[in-house]
């Protein structure tokens, strides 16, 4: 198995797919709230990515704990594809096989196993409809008060909810422009 098949699943879980509900928007950029991105937290969910004709579905269980990130991808059925872990200090990749990997940080790693960078740093406060700290962002909000779509570096978030109550997202799509765009779509079936 090579490495752009082993790290395809990372796309997929890093990244994430919302239908966005109709209703009114505001829009303006949101500062980010320091004490939301250091809580730690664990979300088990389904993703699936796609960059230009390639694709690929997968589960993930992402443990966050402050700059510490532990992601486990396994396939549709189950079987372990790769665990990986990082912080500011660097990141590694391990596959099912026991290949092991390091970078210095995940746009590295995923430019090297992917052949394009995914922002895995951002994701930890995407997900949570959040913009990362240090870079400008847009973020629309729904009739309810939450997000709806962030956009930063360059990527679209559009988040989507199971009903009118719920806070947290249950679906994302993240798509990045350029001559084979990026689409990202993550179901969050578990938080914690």
């Amino acid at each position: 198995m090579n490495a752009r098949a082993l790290a395809a699943p990372l796309v997929a879980a890093l990244l994430a797919l919302a239908g966005c509900a109709e209703l009114p928007r505001t829009a303006g950029s949101a500062a980010p709230d320091a004490a939301a991105l250091a809580a730690p937290f664990e979300i088990e969910g389904r993703l699936s990515a796609r960059r230009g004709n390639e694709g690929v579905a997968g589960q993930f269980v992402w443990s966050h704990e402050g700059p510490r990130d532990h992601i486990a991808f396994s396939s549709p059925l189950g079987q372990s594809i790769a665990l990986l872990a990082g912080d500011a200090n660097g990141v590694r990749v391990e596959t099912s096989g026991g290949r092991v990997e390091t970078a210095p940080a995940w746009d590295t790693l995923t430019a090297r196993t992917l052949g394009f960078p995914l922002p895995v740093a951002g994701l930890a406060a995407w997900l949570r409809g959040l913009p990362r700290d240090g870079s400008p962002n847009t973020l629309e909000r729904d009739g309810a008060g939450r997000p709806s779509v962030l956009t930063q570096d360059g990527w679209e978030v559009a988040y989507a909810y199971a009903d009118d109550a719920a806070t947290r997202p249950l679906r994302l799509t993240l798509r990045y422009p350029g001559a084979e765009p990026i689409e990202l779509r993550v179901v969050v079936d578990r938080w914690q």
